[in-house]
């Protein structure tokens, strides 16, 4: 954020009087352009996207970075990443870790599907967070709405999120978290196709698949 200002304070007047007229937008504004987003979501019978996702310390040196795909339907999701695959049907959650063969099962709370889940992470804004007015940023070039959510409380795991959503398709490009103890969460979308239609059953691991596996009930 500092970085930015001291960008902004070398901008020609024409750049800032665009600056003052976008930061002059209302939060709510960005709550109209996060609710069309989120529904967008949430009556999607089945999409598929790619992602990336890179963890970062607080002073921005990049601790882990993974690319996986999400298969979403609603509240339902299924992740594929190379360490790991999680199955998540609303309720239960199963988490295949590769390296040790095998799967935990556990019900999580929100705080937990929110780090994971695009529907529940973009929902957050409904409950317990003030939102700051959009702002217009190009994001992996792409132009899009840039919201930030403050947290009401000081108690949540996340510090702040930022989301970037397109301009025209109204579909996430990006989110970060910022998590309490400083460190971040970028999760890039490289990819979007929400013409799918995916039963139930998708959402949840099939151990008559997988029998070799072994499993650890956490609930």
């Amino acid at each position: 954020m500092k970085e930015k200002m001291m960008k902004r304070n070398i901008l020609t007047i024409a750049a800032l009087l665009f600056a003052f007229a976008t930061m002059a937008q209302s939060p709510g504004e960005a709550k109209a352009i996060l609710d069309k987003t989120y529904t967008a979501y949430e009556a999607s019978q089945g999409i598929i996207l790619s992602f990336t996702s890179t963890t970062m310390e607080a002073d921005g040196t990049i601790f882990m970075t993974q690319s996986g795909k999400a298969f979403i339907k609603g509240d339902r999701f299924k992740l594929e990443m190379e360490a790991m695959d999680i199955w998540f049907d609303g309720e239960t959650q199963w988490v295949w870790l590769k390296d040790v063969d095998e799967v935990n099962i556990s019900n999580p709370a929100g705080q937990e599907i929110a780090a994971i889940s695009p529907l529940a992470l973009l929902g957050m804004y409904k409950n317990g967070y003030t939102l700051k007015a959009p702002r217009s940023q190009t994001v992996n070039g792409r132009n899009v709405h840039l919201v930030e959510m403050v947290p009401a409380v000081t108690n949540r795991d996340f510090k702040a999120v930022s989301v970037a959503i397109d301009k025209e398709s109204h579909t996430l490009v990006q989110v970060i978290l910022t998590m309490s103890n400083g460190m971040k969460n970028k999760i890039d979308i490289t990819n979007y196709n929400a013409n799918h239609k995916f039963s139930d059953t998708e959402f949840k691991f099939d151990k008559s698949a997988h029998p070799e596996l072994e499993i650890v009930d956490l609930r």
